[in-house]
């Protein structure tokens, strides 16, 4: 063996031992990429896009803030951007929100407006708790069980939280009524209180009749079936139905009205989207 071979067989190891110790090295002294980044290529960078701004927000903004205060003021403004359809009901208001849609709520059945800081009753809901009583239309209420409301400054939300209940709790109501010099005080017994969404349903003239539907709840149909027999029964042979103003709501109920007027086979709606296929609702010809 040549002394030339020799060289090479000692020289070759430490090449191999030198290219191991500069891999180590660059592996330490370059950063290095999470392996969720590599998982999920351009996603993470737009998440990191918005937490490192509230990151900031809370390690240099002059006063404290309260992240999720933050986040909450977010949602709404990109929700902004899809559509005038995208809206968020943060959890504090979606009881509130589906009000309309249950088709009634557990209070003392009473509306109300806030006038120079004062409740003013506008009318009560008849067969309600209120009306039971003898709540009138007019009542300024200054007392919510031992709490002063008048001249406060609350808000209606306020409002509407003290007097709204479990049904069968019990609230105090003071009031002041014209022509009677002292305080009325109402012990209150909460109950379901129904919301209507048929509004009117009359004869127009001797064989034309009207409902008006201010919105689709889980009682609609029920409502528009009974005003349509009452109508039905005064010799009614042509119907308007008015959906001016409407604000939509149960899909499930608009259908089954729609039903009630259109030929087997007929296409009532379809939904369809970007990752759903197309769903068809048609007119099963049973209207009555």
């Amino acid at each position: 063996m040549s002394n030339n071979e020799n060289r090479w067989d000692i020289f070759l190891p430490l090449m191999v031992a030198i290219a191991a110790v500069l891999g180590i090295l660059v592996g330490i002294i370059l950063p290095r990429k999470s392996d969720s980044a590599a998982q999920l290529p351009g996603i993470r960078p737009r998440i990191d896009k918005l937490s490192t701004i509230l990151n900031i927000i809370e390690r240099n903004y002059v006063d404290s803030v309260n992240r999720d205060n933050l986040v909450e003021a977010a949602i709404p403004a990109i929700l902004k951007k899809l559509d005038p359809h995208s809206v968020y009901i943060p959890a504090k208001d979606l009881a509130r929100a589906n009000e309309s849609l249950q088709g009634n709520f557990e209070g003392i059945g009473i509306s109300f407006n806030m006038l120079t800081d004062t409740i003013i009753v506008i009318s009560t809901i008849p067969g309600g708790p209120s009306a039971k009583l003898g709540l009138l239309a007019g009542d300024k209420i200054l007392y919510v069980n031992d709490s002063l409301v008048a001249g406060r400054g609350i808000s209606d939300e306020d409002v509407m939280g003290m007097l709204k209940g479990p049904k069968g709790t019990t609230v105090r109501v003071s009031l002041l009524r014209k022509g009677y010099n002292d305080l009325l005080t109402f012990n209150i017994i909460r109950d379901k209180i129904p919301i209507y969404s048929v509004d009117v349903a009359y004869m127009v003239n001797d064989n034309t009749g009207y409902i008006k539907i201010n919105n689709f709840a889980i009682t609609t149909f029920d409502e528009f079936m009974k005003g349509l027999k009452e109508l039905k029964e005064k010799g009614m042979t042509k119907l308007i139905v008015d959906l001016r103003g409407n604000a939509g709501g149960i899909m499930e109920d608009a259908v089954q009205i729609a039903n009630q007027f259109l030929k087997e086979g007929q296409l009532i709606v379809y939904t369809m989207g970007r990752n759903q296929p197309r769903n068809e609702a048609r007119a099963t010809g049973k209207g009555e």
